[in-house]
């Protein structure tokens, strides 16, 4: 599934306690522990694209893989996740393949090292994976600039920064992460933002930035309309169903939700999504709201399809400032209505245009529900396909490209090869202490 964004899955670099541990898994079969990702590719002549990733590549469905897919067309992608820290695990790389071109490699480190050492432990096993991919070009393309704290030394011939969310506003973020931010925005090539809000924040931050709002697969997501058309009517007595799909987390107004389900019992809500660094027992408890916890992205379709209206009901603070949901042209593709609190991207891109609702309390998204249950139908889709039209992740993509293949060339900004330096431990001291 896809998420406006999801949270980090671990912005800290300290190894957690026996009791914090990671329950987090490759989930592919097809697991290669302890190849380096030039031993899974072979012998590719691509340039390889290595992706560094606060983000886990099989919790939900969204912008790095969007674009990285399309990436693969191009590079061979190696996706560099977070660590996840066992007891008694001696330090080496898992390696999954994906059968649309990816590796996703995850470092596996002992519980209990310090900040340090968690840094020297990744330096290490990322030195012996880039060894293993030759001489070939290479394009270092950062998510978190978390990862700038054990990558900066190491040689690249372009840096990208897809910017997709402030991640100094989320709950957990670390206190190095704006430094680090600094550091990634010197060495960077070529910056881009999830949406216009963070753009306007950052475009005085760089020479090379471009805004790259959230984009469609407006076939798949499309399917909806034709899926809602062959299900039978409903009941003249069945209630409307409403609901809401992505990371359910801090960025979500609660009370708001429990306030709208409270109004309206006889209105079906139905929240799907996992549920990340906030309190289960939070979450409201009404016999018309239902946590249904994650699905599959190929579900999507026709979940969308049974539902009338789609909610966002994101809560107004630091951490949805600057946020481009990617949900918002998923569920307009999918034909159905969709109500949002103001968030700024979405009052810019679709709000004013009249394609969503928006709603700031309880009882405005009440009425903007009904409004939306009664209007006609067919002259908004007519507004949102000709909207839609103007993007696509292959174009993005396209886009992207082109930018990365002016540096590439020498006719944008300058290479960003940030200059060699040492690292905090030196590989043989560490290996000494914990291999």
């Amino acid at each position: 599934m896809d998420d406006d964004h999801a949270a980090p899955a671990n912005f800290s670099s300290v190894a957690p306690t026996s009791s914090q541990a990671s329950t987090t898994q490759t989930q592919n079969p097809a697991s290669s522990v302890g190849k380096i990702p030039g031993q899974v590719i072979g012998t590719s002549l691509k340039p390889a694209l290595v992706c560094f990733s606060h983000l886990r590549w099989d919790f939900v469905w969204q912008r790095p893989q969007h674009l990285l897919t399309r990436a693969a067309r191009d590079f061979d992608v190696i996706f560099i996740e977070e660590p996840v820290f066992e007891v008694g695990a001696k330090p080496h790389l898992s390696v999954s393949p994906r059968l649309d071109g990816i590796s996703v490699m995850v470092p596996r480190l002992p519980m209990g090292l310090d900040p340090t050492d968690v840094v020297a432990a990744q330096q290490l096993l990322i030195a012996e994976c880039l060894d293993g991919l030759g001489r070939r070009r290479r394009v270092f393309w950062y998510y978190t600039p978390m990862a700038m704290a054990f990558s900066a030394h190491f040689q690249r011939d372009v840096t990208v920064y897809d910017n997709m969310d402030e991640l100094s506003a989320f709950r957990g973020a670390s206190p190095e992460l704006l430094s680090l931010e600094r550091d990634l925005l010197a060495s960077a090539d070529v910056v881009f933002t999830g949406g216009l809000s963070l753009y306007e924040a950052k475009r005085g931050r760089h020479a090379n930035i471009h805004a790259f709002p959230s984009s469609i697969e407006t076939a798949h997501f499309g399917a909806a309309r034709r899926l809602r058309s062959e299900r039978p009517l409903k009941s003249g007595t069945a209630g409307p169903r409403l609901g809401f799909f992505g990371v359910i987390d801090e960025r979500l107004d609660i009370e708001l939700l429990s306030q709208l389900a409270a109004l309206r019992p006889g209105w079906q809500i139905d929240m799907i999504g996992p549920v990340v660094k906030i309190d289960r027992s939070s979450l409201p408890v009404r016999p018309n709201i239902a946590w249904r916890g994650s699905c599959d992205y190929a579900e999507l379709p026709g979940l969308l399809a049974d539902w009338d209206v789609g909610l966002m009901p994101f809560a107004i603070n630091e951490a949805t400032r600057y946020i481009s949901p990617t949900k918002t042209p998923e569920f307009l593709a999918a034909g159905v209505p969709v109500v949002s609190t103001p968030i700024t991207d979405v009052v810019k891109t679709y709000g004013r245009s009249g394609l969503v609702a928006i709603a700031s309390t309880a009882a405005e998204f009440v009425v903007a529900i009904e409004e939306l249950l009664v209007r006609p139908k067919a002259p908004w889709l007519d507004m949102v396909d000709r909207q839609l039209a103007a993007g696509s992740w292959d174009s993005t993509w396209d886009a992207m490209r082109t930018l990365i293949g002016t540096v590439e060339t020498g006719e944008g900004a300058g290479l960003g090869v940030a200059p060699e330096s040492e690292p905090g431990v030196t590989k043989s001291v560490w290996r000494q202490k914990h291999v």
